[in-house]
Protein backbone atom coordinates (compact mmCIF):
# COMPACT_ATOMS: atom_id res chain seq x y z
CA UNK A 1 0.00 0.00 0.00
CA UNK A 2 1.21 3.51 -0.83
CA UNK A 3 0.17 6.80 0.73
CA UNK A 4 0.61 9.81 -1.59
CA UNK A 5 0.57 12.17 1.39
CA UNK A 6 3.63 10.55 2.98
CA UNK A 7 7.19 11.21 1.83
CA UNK A 8 6.12 13.54 -0.99
CA UNK A 9 8.92 13.59 -3.57
CA UNK A 10 10.02 17.24 -3.21
CA UNK A 11 13.49 18.11 -4.53
CA UNK A 12 15.36 21.37 -4.04
CA UNK A 13 16.96 21.67 -7.49
CA UNK A 14 14.17 20.45 -9.81
CA UNK A 15 10.65 19.06 -9.87
CA UNK A 16 10.25 15.96 -7.78
CA UNK A 17 8.38 12.92 -9.04
CA UNK A 18 7.66 9.27 -8.42
CA UNK A 19 5.60 6.53 -10.00
CA UNK A 20 2.71 5.49 -7.80
CA UNK A 21 1.16 2.93 -10.19
CA UNK A 22 2.82 1.54 -13.33
CA UNK A 23 0.58 -1.05 -14.97
CA UNK A 24 -0.29 -1.92 -18.54
CA UNK A 25 -3.40 0.26 -18.80
CA UNK A 26 -2.64 2.86 -16.13
CA UNK A 27 0.28 5.04 -15.07
CA UNK A 28 -0.07 7.31 -12.03
CA UNK A 29 2.77 9.65 -11.22
CA UNK A 30 3.10 12.10 -8.36
CA UNK A 31 4.74 15.43 -9.10
CA UNK A 32 5.96 17.73 -6.32
CA UNK A 33 6.85 21.37 -7.02
CA UNK A 34 8.42 23.79 -4.58
CA UNK A 35 7.62 27.50 -5.12
CA UNK A 36 8.96 28.64 -8.49
CA UNK A 37 9.49 25.12 -9.88
CA UNK A 38 7.82 23.87 -13.04
CA UNK A 39 7.14 20.94 -15.30
CA UNK A 40 8.63 22.03 -18.65
CA UNK A 41 6.51 22.36 -21.77
CA UNK A 42 5.78 18.99 -23.38
CA UNK A 43 2.96 17.14 -25.12
CA UNK A 44 0.65 14.76 -23.26
CA UNK A 45 1.76 11.26 -24.23
CA UNK A 46 -1.55 9.63 -23.24
CA UNK A 47 -5.01 10.63 -22.05
CA UNK A 48 -4.27 12.52 -18.83
CA UNK A 49 -6.06 13.78 -15.74
CA UNK A 50 -4.30 16.07 -13.25
CA UNK A 51 -5.48 15.91 -9.62
CA UNK A 52 -4.05 18.50 -7.22
CA UNK A 53 -3.56 17.07 -3.73
CA UNK A 54 -1.60 19.94 -2.14
CA UNK A 55 -1.25 23.65 -2.90
CA UNK A 56 -1.97 25.23 -6.24
CA UNK A 57 -0.44 25.32 -9.73
CA UNK A 58 -0.89 27.10 -13.04
CA UNK A 59 -1.43 24.68 -15.93
CA UNK A 60 -0.88 25.98 -19.45
CA UNK A 61 -2.72 23.91 -22.06
CA UNK A 62 -2.22 24.87 -25.71
CA UNK A 63 -1.30 28.41 -24.58
CA UNK A 64 -4.22 28.94 -22.16
CA UNK A 65 -3.61 29.22 -18.39
CA UNK A 66 -5.80 27.53 -15.78
CA UNK A 67 -5.24 27.81 -12.02
CA UNK A 68 -5.79 24.59 -10.09
CA UNK A 69 -6.01 24.22 -6.31
CA UNK A 70 -6.40 21.28 -3.92
CA UNK A 71 -9.08 18.91 -5.16
CA UNK A 72 -9.11 20.24 -8.73
CA UNK A 73 -9.28 17.57 -11.44
CA UNK A 74 -8.38 18.63 -14.98
CA UNK A 75 -8.57 16.41 -18.09
CA UNK A 76 -5.85 16.87 -20.72
CA UNK A 77 -6.32 15.44 -24.20
CA UNK A 78 -3.67 13.25 -25.79
CA UNK A 79 -0.93 15.26 -27.56
CA UNK A 80 -1.99 18.59 -25.99
CA UNK A 81 0.89 21.00 -25.40
CA UNK A 82 1.22 21.61 -21.67
CA UNK A 83 3.38 23.00 -18.88
CA UNK A 84 2.77 23.32 -15.14
CA UNK A 85 4.16 26.00 -12.81
CA UNK A 86 4.00 26.60 -9.06
CA UNK A 87 3.83 30.39 -8.80
CA UNK A 88 2.70 30.37 -5.15
CA UNK A 89 4.72 30.68 -1.95
CA UNK A 90 3.81 27.14 -0.83
CA UNK A 91 4.65 23.62 -1.98
CA UNK A 92 2.32 21.96 -4.49
CA UNK A 93 1.80 18.31 -5.37
CA UNK A 94 -0.47 16.63 -7.89
CA UNK A 95 -1.18 13.24 -9.38
CA UNK A 96 -0.89 12.62 -13.11
CA UNK A 97 -3.25 9.82 -14.15
CA UNK A 98 -2.49 8.43 -17.61
CA UNK A 99 -4.68 5.91 -19.34
CA UNK A 100 -3.63 3.90 -21.09
CA UNK A 101 -0.04 3.74 -19.89
CA UNK A 102 2.02 5.70 -22.46
CA UNK A 103 3.94 2.49 -23.20
CA UNK A 104 0.70 1.19 -24.76
CA UNK A 105 0.13 4.21 -27.03
CA UNK A 106 2.24 2.87 -29.92
CA UNK A 107 3.79 6.23 -30.89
Amino acid sequence: MKNVFEDMPYADDKMGFRKVVDEQHLLIMQIALRPGQKVPQHHANSNVHLLVIEGQVIVTLAGCDTELSEGSLLPVDYKTSMSIYNDSDANASFLVLKTPNPSEMGD
